[in-house]
């Protein structure tokens, strides 16, 4: 009972100072105020947390070889076919006429009139058309 005494008799007597520290927040969020270059972290952060897949997105490792020959070859016909029309139109190049031509999955129909060339192209499995007018000067 004696050291319950004491102590309380000390504590009382003795000033014992205490220091504190104010306490600031200070978010880490620069679009809640927080440092800017803490931005690329936070991105690159929850970009690595993230476990959702985008349904829609394209991804490279799910390609199929067999669609990217025939993509690549739909691309080199229509390339060869804007040169040959570029080289008809202002060149000496005559080479193709109008009419209708078949050209892997696309349907191209070429015309002539008083305007110039037009030149409809159509994705024979989607449905998709272009519509390209080249006028004669």
């Amino acid at each position: 009972m004696k050291i319950v005494f004491i102590t309380l008799l000390l504590s009382f007597v003795l000033p014992i100072e205490s220091q504190a520290q104010d306490f600031v927040y200070k978010p880490i969020n620069s679009s809640f105020g927080g440092e800017q270059y803490n931005y690329n972290w936070l991105l690159s952060s929850a970009t690595n947390q993230n476990r959702l897949e985008d349904p829609s997105s394209d991804d490279a490792l799910d390609s199929d070889a067999l669609d990217d020959f025939q993509d690549n070859l739909n691309r080199q016909i229509l390339n060869q076919l804007s040169s040959q029309l570029v080289n008809s139109i202002f060149g000496d190049d005559s080479s193709i006429g109008a009419g209708s031509y078949n050209l892997g999955s696309y349907q191209v129909d070429i015309s002539e009139d008083a305007s110039g060339i037009t030149v409809n192209v159509q994705d024979i499995t989607t449905g998709d058309y272009t519509n390209v007018v080249i006028p004669s000067y």
